[in-house]
């Protein structure tokens, strides 16, 4: 049993992280964005180009870092990663979303579905679609095995960094949303966009500021994915499902449900690789999901709101 927890918060870390952004972006942007997932792929992927460029110029002395796999480069990539990642869906917004905003949702969902087509396709056009590991060294390669904690728990170095990372954005995004100018700013427009801007707040300021958010805590999320198990092309595909059930099941526009309903995804996954099987991971995520919507139709956190 506290294995299958274990398992299932490395999980439901990764999806909490990219399930805040797409919460943030359905809530702000009034959209369902069907291309978030690719950024946590495109995240993961600018992760490893910069790693190959940091550890050319630091060298094999920055190789690790005490008991994890990775060292100084790929933090340094990590950050790079996501600035690019925020970068790229700006420019996303600017030539896409943007210019369709004013046709409506489905417009925007539809281009999205577009968007993640394009997205996913030129990562397989520019790395191919064999798997990639950010630690190649085989004897880097050694501390990813898993550690005995306690009461027969066993977990990886980088395992338990990624758990603790986590909980540090997490709240780190908390707080900014909850006590900075912009982020109450954000929880206005989400709730109420009219009377935000008549409130003298700049929409597309807030626009901006959602995507940047999103784009970064996906590029965290991809990395972290990576770290803990494998690069590969379909990533964003693969844990975009997963996405949209915690969303749902935390309540649309919640931080806190997406975070608890990413969770809950992890957890649900997890229980199901080691009692069910592998197969039927995704099954037993969104079974989860139907069963509490009957309950909390609005989700966890979620508020029923007009125009939704």
């Amino acid at each position: 049993m506290l294995q299958i927890i274990a398992d299932g918060l490395i999980i439901g870390s990764v999806v909490s992280l990219g399930a805040i952004g797409l919460s943030l972006t359905f809530a702000i942007l009034r959209f369902s964005n069907f291309g978030h997932g690719e950024l946590l792929a495109w995240g993961a992927y600018f992760a490893l180009t910069l790693l190959s460029v940091f550890s050319a110029v630091g060298g094999a002395a920055a190789a690790k870092i005490g008991p994890f796999s990775f060292g100084w480069p790929l933090l340094a990539a990590l950050a790079g990663a996501a600035v690019l990642t925020a970068l790229l869906i700006l420019a996303l917004d600017t030539a896409l979303f943007k210019r369709l905003r004013r046709q409506g949702a489905i417009t925007l969902v539809i281009a999205s579905f577009g968007a993640a087509l394009a997205l996913r396709n030129l990562l397989l056009f520019f790395y191919g679609g064999v798997p990639q590991y950010y630690s190649q060294d085989l004897q880097i390669a050694v501390a990813l095995v898993p550690r005995s904690v306690s009461g027969g728990m066993r977990m990886t170095p980088d395992q338990m960094l990624v758990l603790a990372l986590t909980a540090v954005t997490v709240l780190g995004v908390h707080l900014f949303l909850k006590f900075s100018t912009l982020g109450r700013a954000m929880r206005a427009t989400s709730m109420n966009p009219q009377l935000a801007r008549v409130a003298g707040i700049d929409p597309e300021r807030v626009l901006r500021a959602t995507w940047v958010i999103g784009g970064v805590l996906a590029a965290v999320a991809g990395v972290f994915a990576g770290l803990t198990v494998q690069l590969r092309p379909t990533l964003g595909l693969d844990l975009l499902l997963p996405l949209f059930a915690a969303v749902i099941l935390g309540g649309i526009g919640s931080v806190g449900g997406a975070v608890l309903g990413g969770l809950i995804v992890g957890l649900a996954e997890s229980a199901s690789v080691h009692i069910v099987g592998a197969e039927y991971r995704a099954a037993a995520a969104f079974a989860v999901l139907i069963a509490i919507l009957l309950v909390k139709p609005n989700g966890l956190f979620g508020e029923p709101q007009e125009g939704r």
